[in-house]
């Protein structure tokens, strides 16, 4: 469980946007204090501006053991060529440390598909491997993609170890296991809230998945959940409540194992709710001593 290509990430890990706003000294001690709290697998977005290998470089150099899966590399933002070589950069730097996740992300040209954006983008990297002038390394370099549609999901089962899937419910993961089938890895995004009064929880929770649920790929993905318009349109109670765990440590501990028990080999929890300026690592903890077996590595 938590095994991707026989890379261990553990059953639970942290995803964070926190770093895309944060000097570069406070990240290094952010996330020293995270591999020492005994998390094993940290997880990072490519959206504000900070290149995706140039971070996930930086966080491996500055710790000893944890695992840093880009999730994701937009391939709007590098030709595959470059995606290939810095992969392979990381990997030989940093032997089982990488994990690199490709996505579709948001910088598409008017009528591009994203099935065909993204199979050629693969073909293009696969190319790359009997023609590269960047030396070999040593452990393989570790690919998954990003997917919700059955094709997507397909496409990452059969041409990469697996797929990631962010801001989707429980039975999504369900859908995607099945579709993966038994062997492929799946990972699981999902946000978390420690509050416990639902009207303060659901208007947090709306504010975080506004721009999620008024962006096209996004809203096709919610219809094909079950949601309906209005639902989506609204920010409806049933769709908050899948989307974003709230509540007690007990209550979002629960409910994130549910993902585990639906098929997910790993489960990467996004803590919102946080002030400008401050810091989720006090509920990291929390989660830390609640999901990492004890002496941790989940």
């Amino acid at each position: 469980m938590g095994s991707i290509d026989g890379l261990d990430l553990g059953k639970f890990g942290v995803y964070t946007f926190d770093f895309e706003v944060q000097p570069a000294a406070r990240i290094r001690e952010s996330v020293q204090e995270l591999e020492e709290q005994g998390w094993r697998a940290l997880w990072i977005p490519e959206l504000l501006g900070r290149d995706a290998f140039t971070h996930a470089g930086y966080l491996l150099s500055c710790t000893d053991q944890l695992r840093v899966v880009n999730g994701i590399a937009q391939i709007w933002s590098r030709g595959a060529q470059w995606a290939y070589g810095a992969g392979l950069l990381l990997a030989d730097a940093y032997p089982d440390r990488h994990v690199l996740g490709l996505g579709f992300g948001g910088g598409q040209g008017p009528g591009t598909k994203p099935l065909a954006a993204m199979t050629a983008y693969l073909d293009e990297m696969d190319a790359l491997q009997t023609r590269t002038p960047n030396p070999l390394p040593k452990t393989p370099m570790r690919r998954i993609m990003a997917a919700y549609g059955p094709k997507m999901l397909e496409l990452a089962g059969e041409r990469t170890a697996g797929a990631q899937t962010y801001h989707v419910n429980v039975a999504h993961t369900a859908q995607a296991r099945e579709i993966l089938g038994p062997d492929a890895f799946l990972a699981v995004e999902h946000a978390v809230l420690f509050e416990s009064d639902p009207d303060k929880a659901r208007a947090i929770a709306r504010q975080h998945l506004h721009i999620y649920l008024n962006t096209p790929y996004n809203v096709a993905k919610f219809l094909r959940l079950g949601y309906s318009e209005e639902e989506i349109a609204g920010g409806a109670d049933r769709i908050v409540d899948d989307l974003v765990f709230w509540g007690d440590l007990d209550t979002i501990v629960e409910k994130l194992r549910a993902h585990v028990e639906a098929g997910a080999d790993h489960v990467a929890v996004q803590v919102i709710g946080i002030e400008p300026g401050e810091s989720a690592m006090p509920y990291w903890r929390l989660l830390g001593e609640a999901l990492l077996p004890r002496g941790g590595n989940a």
